[in-house]
Formats: structure tokens, sequence, C-alpha cells
């Protein structure tokens, strides 16, 4: 399984790879949606997306956007991981093509409840 972190915070995807490494993924990394859509681009297909909101060049919810457009289509599962908790965001993030939306701060259990919602449930605990 191969899994994608999108975020602006170098801490941030520390310390998401390492939990996704506990379940087995292989992590691809980077820093705004501009360079995760590169990372596309290049041929990655990831099983799971783990996208932050606000970030430089193009935010999270831009990269849900295209991701699930022509030329991506992207059928890997999107998840918003934010420090967003108003419900009018998680509803577009939801709306945009994001399958779950995990709120900062979070714990392990959290993020694997998710991952357990979105069918990785043989992989997850």
């Amino acid at each position: 399984m191969r899994a994608l972190l999108i975020d602006d915070s170098r801490a941030m995807r520390l310390i998401l790879g390492r939990m996704l490494r506990e379940l087995g993924f292989d992590i691809m990394e980077a820093a705004n949606g501009q360079e995760g859509l590169a990372r596309l681009d290049e041929g990655a297909e990831p099983d799971l997306v783990l996208v932050d909101w606000n970030m430089p060049e193009m935010s999270g919810i831009e990269f849900v956007e295209a991701a699930r457009r022509p030329p991506y289509c992207s059928t890997a599962k999107l998840v918003m991981v934010t420090t967003e908790i108003e419900v009018p965001k998680v509803t577009q993030a939801l709306d945009a093509g994001a399958d779950e939306y995990v709120m900062k701060p979070f714990t392990k259990d959290v993020l694997f409840e998710k991952l357990n919602l979105l069918g990785f449930e043989r992989r997850v605990g």
C-alpha cells in the first residue's frame, strides 16, 4: 500500500508517516497541493492521500478538486487532515471529493478509525 502525505509542515509529514508505516504503507511526501499533483504526474498511484487544507501555492481543497478531475480522477482515498473545524468547511471538502475528514490535533486511534471506515480495516489495528 502506498500513501501520499501532503502538508507544508515537515513535522506533520513525519508524524503521519510514522503512523502509516506502522500499518505497512510506503510513504511519498509533498509540501503543497502543487507538489502532490506533480507526484501524480510522475506516475505515483497512492492508495491513500492525507492532505492538509492550508498550504502555500495550492491548498488541500484545490488539490482534492484537481485530483478528482481528468487527467487525474484519482481512485485513492482522500482524507483532509486539517485545523479547519467549521461544519461548512467539512461539507466543502466532502463535496469536493474528500472521502474523510480528520481534525487536528488528532490521535493515532482517530486516524486508524477513519482508515477502517475507508476500507483499510484488514490492514489497520
